[in-house]
């Protein structure tokens, strides 16, 4: 059976450096059997969370919208590709709230005692985090990998391996840097077999 791949977007830019990476690692895990599901993030219709806190009691959100089918997609799948720029040091506000829709998983893990995603599951499932910085500094990156690290946990798809690019003001346009698109494209492949 095909393992199932969901990619997240998180640039606003859909043809920019974050993009062309994280399409990289889709074409890796694709060929690697996998069928890839892609989110651009962004662009998605989706409320941040209001705290209502009706999760703490319920597998569900009292927010209406398309984040109910994304936590369906989101218990099925088997790796998770999340790429996105550094932004004020941290993950850019779209995705950072797309996250933080996530307490309906933290709620039933950590509240409820009960995750959604069984102890053999979560052996399986891999996060492939790919991330651009236009900053040529120390630790520009740890922000948002503490961010993907913690979301992992959260659904139960721990932190596997990275790609990371610094000193995109520099660099400009990441075609000029092909070994670290071809670092994309072997992750992902390497993501789907693991899966596979």
């Amino acid at each position: 059976m095909q393992k199932k791949v969901v990619a997240l977007l998180g640039s606003p830019v859909l043809d920019g450096n974050t993009a062309r990476l994280l399409d990289e690692a889709i074409r890796g895990a694709e060929e690697a059997g996998c069928e890839v599901e892609k989110f651009e993030v962004a662009h998605m219709d989706v409320l941040p969370c209001m705290e209502f806190f009706q999760c703490m009691e319920s597998d569900t959100c009292l927010i209406q919208d398309e984040m109910e089918e994304i936590f369906k997609k989101f218990r099925e799948l088997d790796g998770l590709i999340i790429a996105t720029p550094v932004m004020t040091m941290g993950i850019p506000g779209r995705l950072k709230s797309f996250m933080d829709r996530f307490q309906v998983f933290y709620m039933a893990k950590y509240h409820r005692g009960r995750s959604f995603i069984t102890p053999e599951r979560r052996k399986k499932r891999k996060m492939l985090f790919i991330s651009i910085a236009g900053m040529n500094i120390p630790n520009v990156f740890l922000g948002v990998k503490m961010t993907a690290r913690a979301f992992g946990e959260i659904i139960d798809c721990p932190y596997w391996d990275e790609v990371l690019q610094n000193d995109m003001d520099t660099i400009r346009d990441i075609r000029t840097r092909p070994e670290v698109v071809e670092a994309a494209h072997k992750k992902g492949y390497e993501l789907g077999q693991l899966l596979g």
